[in-house]
């Protein structure tokens, strides 16, 4: 309470309504997964687009390790799912990149006549390396000297590590000769003498000097970095602009090469030895060449334990933190050997505590409905969706008169699936199904699923993508991999995840206040606004709020000792919407007279 110490008018501000509960979000979605490049066990920020994708993880071209299960071995399965995401509806994805065993490409440009024995870094070394494993970064590094004309004012208030071309004339542009300073301090020096002063004069001419550096990996993605300096010193410099750890976010997500220069290395040093690359044929620019080689995709990733940076259960840990991610899968990795043991990761993280998510999980590909059958078997949760069969599409890769590029590629549904959920959330709401709904970009499936085997695969909890004459490519279920009876649909368990994490959220400030009647009665009041507003929409069954829900926090949710031990326990009870999965309509004779 505010002290009142002296005579005079106060004003305070109060409140007199409950708080608000905003419903969280339920669309934002996770894949872990190998990539063509990008950081390793590392948490990407939020993506918005397959452009934004591509350039920070690489193309939709193949990936070159071998696929155990038989299906395309070189298919970049993540990155098909990530188009089949945003085209499906989805908006807001993270990644995780999986990698077992990739080597990064490098060039050496220079190393010591006797390298020092590991961990001691080469003094020596001049190296180019690609920041991220995989065979994307056997690309072509482009430098190119850029001079600039420079003036008195120009070189005194150029930054330390500046390089300057001075050239003396003397009447014969043969004899002309050519000195390169480095600007150290407030003076000037050559690799030969002291520092000293530089004087422009008819007969000087001075050209400051910084380098134009571009980088096209494998797949021909084109980075460039303009106005590069070539000194340590330099604010520019080439080892910081391209460094192997980046200072900053954004260079460490994009940057695709990194310079290794060592302590030993001079600005002089640095310049010649780029000078010395093979020139780029034809050019008239004066670009030097400089081609990396040894980077692999090495082999498909594994589940490994959560301290195994590249494995599945480490990429999985790296997305406990977020918040806003409801939805995770690893789309193709049904594909690979680990295949169930994948499968297990997911919905491991699906179920731990206070996570609100829900995996979407893929039949391996070109399976019988036997298979499919032995495949569900293996597994229940009710935290995990299991989608059949994989989805044809066009190969966005096709190009005409390439008859070795498949017009047509499968891919495993799951990616469709998720766009079709944020879609779903969106365009109608979480406590509606995710089903009969078009699955954008099919051309068509795997396998026709008839209505006899969904009669087969439906009542286990598998959900079957069909095509259905005059409607389309849909998808066809709705129910969760859960013998419990309670938990049946998709649609059940992301709408109570969707109500658990907006309550949870959403009253965060009720702890450690007074637990009192004050209190109880203000949480009440928080919920069930919520609710009301939830009925309102739609989301609950009951013609009245009654019937809708409830909320109790008071005397007879919480004893004596529940008091003493500071707990507020409140209890909680929603009719919610189950599909209508079964249409059934009765229709029997009647007769001319026949009375209603």
């Amino acid at each position: 309470m505010p002290e009142y110490l002296a005579p005079g008018v106060y004003v305070e501000e109060t409140s007199f309504r409950a708080k608000s509960i905003e419903g969280v979000g339920t669309s934002t979605t996770a894949f872990v997964g190998p990539t063509r490049r990008g950081p390793v066990g590392e948490r990407s920020d939020v993506i918005t687009s397959l452009s934004e994708f591509e350039r920070l993880y690489g193309s939709l071209e193949g990936l070159g390790f071998a696929d155990a299960r038989g299906a395309n071995p070189s298919l970049n399965f993540i990155a098909h799912a990530a188009r089949a995401y945003f085209d499906n509806g989805g908006s807001r994805l993270y990644l995780v990149r999986c990698a077992n065993g990739t080597s990064a490409a490098a060039a050496v440009l220079r190393t010591s006549a006797v390298p020092p024995a590991p961990p001691e870094p080469d003094p020596e070394r001049i190296a180019v390396v690609a920041r991220f494993g995989g065979a994307s970064g056997n690309g072509r590094l482009l430098v190119r000297e850029v001079p600039r004309p420079a003036t008195p004012r120009t070189l005194d208030t150029a930054p330390a590590g500046s390089l300057v071309r001075v050239t003396t004339s003397s009447g014969t542009p043969a004899t002309d000769t050519t000195t390169i300073y480095q600007k150290v301090g407030t003076a000037w020096q050559d690799d030969a003498t002291p520092p000293n002063t530089l004087t422009v004069t008819d007969t000087i001419r001075a050209e400051l000097v910084t380098l134009a550096i571009e980088f096209i990996d494998a797949d021909g993605y084109s980075q460039a970095w303009e106005d590069v300096g070539v000194g340590a010193a330099h604010p520019r410099a080439v080892g910081t602009v391209l460094a192997p750890q980046p200072s900053n976010r954004a260079d460490e997500l994009q940057n695709l090469v990194a310079f290794q220069i060592g302590s030993g290395v001079t600005a002089f040093e640095l310049r010649a030895a780029l000078a010395a690359l093979p020139a780029v044929a034809g050019d008239t620019d004066g670009r030097r060449s400089l081609q990396l080689t040894g980077g692999t995709d090495g082999a498909a990733p594994q589940v490994g334990a959560a301290t195994v940076v590249g494995s599945y259960s480490h990429a999985l840990a790296q997305l406990l933190a977020l918040e806003d991610v409801s939805i995770v899968a690893a789309p193709g990795s049904s594909a690979y050997a680990d295949a169930q043991a994948v499968q297990g990761a997911l919905i491991g993280h699906a179920e731990t505590r206070r996570s609100y998510r829900i995996a979407v999980l893929d039949t391996p590909p070109a399976q019988t409905t036997g298979q499919v059958r032995d495949a569900r078997g293996r597994i229940d949760s009710r935290y995990a969706a299991l989608y059949y069969p994989w989805v044809v599409t066009a190969n966005p890769l096709a190009r005409p008169g390439r008859d070795d590029i498949p017009k047509e590629i499968t891919l495993p549904p799951s990616g469709f699936l998720c766009g079709v959920y944020a879609r779903n959330d969106v365009e109608r709401g979480v406590f509606k199904a995710p089903a009969n709904e078009v699955v954008r970009g099919a051309l068509r499936f795997e396998s026709d699923i008839n209505f006899g085997q969904q009669e087969v695969l439906n009542p286990i909890g598998v959900n079957c993508l069909r095509y259905l004459s005059g409607r389309g490519y849909r998808v066809w279920g709705a129910r969760l991999v859960s013998s419990d009876p309670e938990w049946k649909y998709v649609s059940d368990r992301r709408y109570f995840n969707y109500l658990e994490g907006s309550i949870d959220r959403g009253t965060q400030w009720a702890v450690f206040e007074p637990n009192g009647e004050r209190l109880w009665a203000n949480v009440r009041q928080t919920i069930s606004d919520f609710l009301y507003n939830e009925w309102r929409n739609g989301a609950l069954l009951g013609t009245t709020v009654e019937e809708a829900f409830f909320v109790r926090c008071d005397r007879s949710t919480m004893t004596q000792n529940d008091l003493d031990n500071g707990r507020l326990i409140c209890l909680i009870g929603v009719a919610i919407i189950k599909p209508a999965e079964f249409v059934i309509f009765r229709i029997g004779q009647k007769t001319a007279d026949a009375r209603a």
